[in-house]
Parts: C-alpha cells; sequence; structure tokens
C-alpha cells in the first residue's frame, strides 16, 4: 500500500493530501472550499457521494495536473487577472461575476462585468477549461482514504480501473467551442479570457497550428491565461498566473482550420447580464462564487 506521500491524488475537497486533516471530517462533509457549495463531481453508481478529486500528479515527471474547473476559482485570481481588459470600467463602478451567460455557439462560464446603477458598462468573458481524465479516479482515492487511517470497501482498493488524461479531446472541444463564441464577441469588441493551466497550453502548442499565437495585445477578442499549480508558501497548493498570449477571431479558426461567421448583437448579452444582476453577482473580497454547472459524475 502507497503511503499518502505517494498517491496521485494531490487535493481532496479543497484539502492537500500531504497535510494533515480531520479526513473523516472532510469525506464527510464533501465540500467545495472554492465554489464553497457541495462538491458537484458525484459518483454514477451513487449520486449522494461527491468524488472530491481538485488535482493530480501525473506522467513519469508526476506534473501537478488540475482535474476540477472550479479549482480555478481559488481566491477569485482568475478574475482579477481579467480586469485590464474592462477598458470601459469605471472608478466607482461595481464589479459582478455572472456564471453561466448564454450566447450563440454556447454558454460562457462567467461574465465579469463592470456595473454602475445596474446598468453593464463593460464585460469580459470568462472561460475555464481544465483537463478532463479517461477511466477513474475513484480507486485512487480509496487507496489514498486507506492510507490516511479510513475505512474503505475492499473492492475499491483492489480495483485495477486506471485513470489518464484525456489531452487530446480535451484541447480539441475547447478550441471547437472558442471558434464559436469568439467571432461573437470579436464583433461586438468585447473581450474573452480562457483559463487553462500551463501544461494544457504547452500541448495546444505542440498538437495545433499555434505557432501564431504569440505575445499579447489589448485589442485581441482572445487572451489565453495559463496558471501554475504549485507548491504554496504556507502549505498545500496554489494557482498563480504563468502566462498569458492573445489573438483574434481569425488566428483561433487557424488553429482550426476553419472560419467561423457567428453573430450576435450586443444589447442581446447585455440585456441577460442585467436580468442577471444580484447581490449575489457582486464581486467583493473572497466572495464565493458558485457554479451553476450540472453535476458530472464517474
Amino acid at each position: 500500500m502507497t503511503s499518502a506521500q505517494e498517491s496521485r491524488v494531490l487535493e481532496l475537497f479543497g484539502n492537500s493530501t500531504r497535510a494533515d486533516h480531520d479526513w473523516l471530517h472532510v469525506v464527510r462533509r464533501q465540500w467545495c472550499p472554492f465554489a464553497n457549495t457541495r462538491c458537484f463531481k458525484v459518483r454514477k453508481s451513487d449520486p449522494a457521494v461527491s468524488i472530491g478529486t481538485c488535482s493530480v500528479c501525473y506522467g513519469r515527471d508526476r506534473r501537478n495536473i488540475v482535474i476540477c474547473p472550479n479549482r480555478l476559482l481559488e481566491r477569485r485570481q482568475v478574475f482579477t487577472d481579467c480586469l485590464h481588459l474592462l477598458t470601459q470600467h469605471d472608478p466607482g463602478n461595481e464589479l459582478h461575476i455572472v456564471p453561466e451567460v448564454s450566447i450563440p455557439g454556447g454558454n460562457v462560464d462567467y461574465f465579469v462585468a463592470s456595473v454602475k446603477k445596474s446598468k453593464v458598462k463593460d464585460f469580459v468573458a470568462v472561460e475555464f477549461q481544465t483537463l478532463d481524465t479517461t477511466g477513474t479516479v475513484w480507486p485512487e482515492r480509496q487507496r489514498l482514504l486507506k492510507t490516511l487511517g479510513l475505512r474503505v470497501p475492499r473492492k475499491d482498493i483492489e480495483s485495477g480501473k486506471p485513470f489518464g488524461m484525456n489531452w487530446k479531446m480535451t484541447a480539441k472541444t475547447i478550441l471547437v467551442q472558442l471558434h464559436h463564441k469568439v467571432d461573437t464577441l470579436e464583433h461586438i469588441g468585447k473581450h474573452l479570457v480562457l483559463v487553462l493551466q500551463d501544461c494544457l497550453l504547452g500541448y495546444l502548442h505542440d498538437q495545433f497550428n499555434f505557432a501564431h499565437v504569440k505575445g499579447v495585445r489589448l485589442g485581441d477578442v482572445m487572451h489565453l491565461h495559463s496558471y501554475k499549480l504549485d507548491e504554496a508558501e504556507s502549505s498545500g497548493l496554489e494557482i498563480h498566473l504563468d502566462s498569458r498570449v492573445s489573438t483574434d477571431a481569425a488566428g483561433i479558426a487557424k488553429c482550426l482550420g476553419i472560419q467561423a461567421n457567428t453573430r450576435v448583437e450586443l444589447d442581446a448579452i447585455i440585456n441577460e447580464l442585467e436580468r442577471r444582476l444580484s447581490a449575489k453577482t457582486l464581486l467583493t473580497i473572497a466572495t464565493p462564487i458558485v457554479s451553476a454547472g450540472e453535476m458530472p459524475s464517474e
């Protein structure tokens, strides 16, 4: 049996598996500290059980890899890193984070909106993308809990079912989604920020036509912010901005070898944002932001 220090599960319900915690309480509570709600990753066979795996180490080089999008909500840093793109924001305006807004081409994970007297003055679209897994991480999770002193079913510990990283499908999916959304936002003069991990951005550069995606230009519609997951100065792990690049709608189309022509009026998005404004969407320091997405399961 491997020790907790050797487990490939790095974080469980937001807690470092290398640190001391009341693990029985952590597992029973099933709480995500990043979204301030119950962990939305549940088992297909038992939806009452949240899986809770935020990040894992994977590969020969044992890279720290985020596998849950809510893990990116830490400290709300990813949103403050987008504020410079609110070019029409004025001091005194409120900042709101509005989740799951529908535009032609699909839903956008979040909008950061600059608001004055309940009227949207500017906004930035923000998409999260973490790596999807193949197989199941459940046996690895259960073996970890066993080493931490918790009782788990023997069949879980002895399961030989592995898990892996679905690099190709994750990358292809996000590029196709961006293809539909970026052209829309470029047409109305707004920005979209893709928040992803450094290793996924590296894969995009290696596997797709990304040679033209370099440097940062404020006028570009598409901005890619990549984050590293590293050891924190105090304890545990934390994300921090590693690099930024940008491109336009034609640049994203070039990555896929296709062209986009989706169009939508600016008023349609602003009306939807203003309809969704509330005290819950107001961005304040340490305000929890709950994802509006459906529960995925394993």
